[in-house]
C-alpha cells in the first residue's frame, strides 16, 4: 500500500541503506541529475521485468 513519507525520513533511510530510492525519470532526465544512490527505472518502461532490479527484502520509495 502506498503512503507518502518526508523528506527526512527518505534521507535516514537512504543513509541507513534500509530503503531503495527508484526515480521514474526519463533516462535523459536522470543522467542530467538525479539522487545520488538512487536506481533509474523510467515510467514508460517500469514493467516486471525492470522491476526485477529491485531487492525484494527492502521497502521501494518512488520518487
Amino acid at each position: 500500500m502506498p503512503t507518502s513519507i518526508a523528506r527526512e525520513e527518505v534521507q535516514r533511510l537512504m543513509r541507513e541503506e534500509a530503503a531503495q530510492l527508484v526515480e521514474v525519470l526519463p533516462t535523459q532526465e536522470y543522467q542530467d541529475e538525479h539522487i545520488e544512490g538512487s536506481i533509474n527505472l523510467p515510467l514508460k518502461r517500469l514493467d516486471r521485468e525492470t522491476a526485477g532490479r529491485l531487492d525484494d527484502n527492502r521497502p521501494v520509495i518512488v520518487y
